[in-house]
């Protein structure tokens, strides 16, 4: 949603399993004005090739691109929002490029990016 509201002019894809997120997710996107998609289903039985997959909570990062690598096109990117355990899950993984961004009066923020290769 934070995308769609900051980027207007791109098509913002979300996939949610239960039914009646994906309600909430649509009457939201009316309320805000802005254009989503909403796919019910799990990551990794969802079809589709996107230029980043975001994800926020979902699983370890090993685990997160094992359900998610798919969805992503050659030359683009995961973005996995993570806690303090970052670092720790990349170096698990032993690739990526972890971001930390700080902000005055907010807690630092960590995504780790996988671009696949292409």
């Amino acid at each position: 949603m934070v995308i769609a509201l900051a980027k207007p002019g791109i098509q913002v894809t979300l996939i949610e399993p239960l039914q009646r997120r994906v309600e909430f997710l649509y009457e939201v996107a009316d309320a805000l004005g802005i254009k989503i998609e909403v796919v019910r289903g799990k990551a990794e039985l969802v079809q589709g090739a996107f230029d980043f997959v975001t994800a926020r909570a979902v699983a370890p990062l090993p685990r997160l691109k094992e359900i998610s690598w798919h969805l992503i096109r050659q030359g683009g990117s995961l973005l996995a929002i993570k806690g303090e355990s970052a670092a720790n899950e990349l170096a698990q993984l032993g690739e990526g490029k972890l971001h930390e961004i700080n902000l005055d009066d907010i807690p630092v923020s960590r995504v780790i990016q996988i671009t696949k290769a292409g």
